[in-house]
């Protein structure tokens, strides 16, 4: 800025705009620069710092909820969910509505398995071995030759087939005696497969559909008569 005379006829040069104006007519902005009445700016909103206010809906020393792996195998695995507060939730409608604030329900166990949520769910596993007997190789589950199980909708079998004596016996199931060998199909509603027969890791794993007949087999997919029945409630 250019300071000249005070007198009756006095003028100072705009700071903005450069050019001379009377000075009696000068005015002085929040940032200290001498500018014309015309050419005066007050000072933006957006200079000024926003005060730090409480966020009225935000939590205090707010914490993400944690899922911990409580248990795994066979493709599926059961997830433990810890509820950071007592919620109990009501059993007669199907929202997530608290049946009794007081009670406490920490505990959640789901099992995942082909993109499902099952709540409360188990898996049961069954060890295939495979035996040469008098009439040939048969499938031995749990230690019994061509067992006859037990299955229930809703629930997850594994087929573990990681003994060595499973190589070139992949167990799959159908709902025809002796699967494809008798002019079956093989079933596979539910039913998904892993590794290769004889190796670790391998399995046939079945979530029973609620739609699953009530009579299913289990049958090697390349040799016949080393299978046995599987009953569905």
């Amino acid at each position: 800025m250019s300071n000249l005379s005070r007198g009756k006829y006095a003028q100072f040069i705009s700071d903005r705009s450069g050019q001379a104006f009377p000075y009696t007519e000068m005015v002085i902005e929040w940032n200290g620069a001498r500018v014309h009445t015309s050419e005066f700016e007050a000072k933006h909103p957006q200079l000024d710092p926003k005060p730090t206010t409480a966020d009225g809906q935000g939590l205090r020393n707010a914490r993400p909820q944690t899922f911990t792996l409580a248990s795994g195998g066979g493709g599926g695995i059961a997830v433990d969910l810890t509820l950071p507060a007592p919620f109990s939730f009501s059993t007669n409608s199907n929202s997530m509505v608290p049946e009794d604030g007081s009670e406490i329900n920490i505990k959640r166990e789901a099992l995942l398995s082909l993109g499902q949520v099952i709540a409360g769910a188990p898996l049961t596993t069954y060890t295939v071995t495979v035996v040469s007997t008098g009439d040939g190789n048969k499938y031995f589950i749990d230690g019994s030759q061509q067992a006859t199980l037990n299955l229930t909708k809703g629930q997850t079998y594994n087929f573990d087939q990681s003994s060595g004596t499973n190589g070139g016996h992949p167990l799959r199931l159908s709902t025809t005696s002796d699967g494809t060998h008798s002019g079956g199909v093989e079933y596979t509603t539910g039913v998904t497969t892993n590794g290769v027969p004889g190796n670790s890791g391998a399995y046939t794993q079945i979530v029973v559909d609620a739609s699953a007949p009530s009579t299913l087999y289990y049958y090697c997919q390349v040799h016949s008569g080393m299978g046995g029945q599987i009953n569905i409630s």
